[in-house]
């Protein structure tokens, strides 16, 4: 089998290329990149910086190449619109008119919803805030108004939020917090949310890859979602710190906040909600589709995560 990826210098990229050439090193695996001064790569046979080839070669192709969300705002709301959009229409119309018979693309749960009220299904009414997911979405609905010929699957892909070793975000910065010995401060929030381990979106990726689902659109998430209290007691668990979570009132949290918001403290309005919001992502359709469990639960791939975090912090 031969493979097409894009995107595959990225945390879930990177980690997708390597599964590939760990369970299947006989593919022949080639990848573009925006980086002109990238002409190899472990694990890939070429690496392209232009599209000066067609896909009649391969038999899959995979789009991760994106722009991510911005926390700080800094980025150019074009940049989005250019890098989400604009060149997934450009690649998934190189494979509409290739001899490639499969299109995965990689988009997000925020193509949908910022916030989520209840449990966030394929059926949910996009409605993103953010030019992330604004972007997104527009690339998903580029993709479902084209015409598929005979012989093609879409997969259109909606992950919650990714982590395993090597991840960037926001579980890295609560591990920072909890492992300075800071005491957890809003135990009071009875939040849950979705998180996707490396492990299991490579899992799916692969089914996708082999298997023979029905072209769709697919949320993607660990089976069940966890607290953040749950994550901080693991990671003190895992660190072999006594458990601090502190319950003051929530309330008092929130007008505190509003507070902070004025006086551009650290603890801001967005922050407070990514730690004690929830956010229930359902995979129910993609678990069906694949008529098998993921290969590990959410706990499980969390303490894969966090104790990587703990290695790295340990060196």
């Amino acid at each position: 089998m031969q493979i097409f990826i894009t995107g595959f210098t990225g945390f879930i990229g990177n980690n997708l290329l390597q599964y590939i050439a760990g369970n299947y090193p006989y593919y022949q695996v080639d990848g573009f990149s925006r980086n002109p001064d990238l002409e190899v790569y472990p694990g890939l046979r070429k690496v392209f910086t232009s599209f000066d080839t067609d896909f009649d070669n391969y038999d899959a192709v995979i789009h991760m190449a994106g722009k991510a969300h911005d926390l700080k705002r800094v980025t150019d709301e074009k940049e989005y619109y250019d890098v989400n959009y604009e060149l997934t229409k450009q690649v998934f119309d190189r494979f509409i008119t290739s001899k490639a018979s499969r299109f995965i693309f990689l988009s997000s749960v925020k193509a949908v919803a910022d916030k989520v009220n209840g449990v966030l299904t394929e059926e949910e009414e996009p409605g993103p805030q953010t030019p992330y997911g604004k972007s997104k979405l527009m690339a998903e609905r580029y993709l479902l108004s084209r015409e598929l010929p005979a012989g093609k699957k879409l997969y259109i892909l909606r992950p919650a939020m990714v982590h395993g070793p090597g991840c960037k975000g926001n579980l890295n910065l609560l591990f920072a917090l909890i492992s300075k010995g800071i005491p957890y401060p809003l135990g009071a929030f009875d939040n849950r949310r979705s998180y996707l381990s490396i492990d299991n979106f490579c899992f799916i990726t692969d089914r996708l890859i082999h298997g023979s689902i029905a072209t769709g659109v697919y949320n993607i998430a660990d089976t069940d979602p966890v607290s953040t209290v749950e994550i901080v007691t693991e990671i003190n668990k895992t660190l072999g710190k006594r458990n601090k979570v502190y319950k003051p009132n929530a309330k008092m949290i929130r007008f505190l906040v509003k507070v902070f918001d004025r006086l551009k403290l650290p603890l801001d309005q967005e922050k407070l909600d990514k730690l004690t919001d929830s956010y229930i992502v359902s995979n129910k359709k993609i678990r069906a589709a694949m008529g098998e469990e993921l290969p590990l639960t959410a706990k499980e791939g969390l303490l894969i995560t966090i104790k990587y975090l703990t290695k790295a912090k340990n060196k």
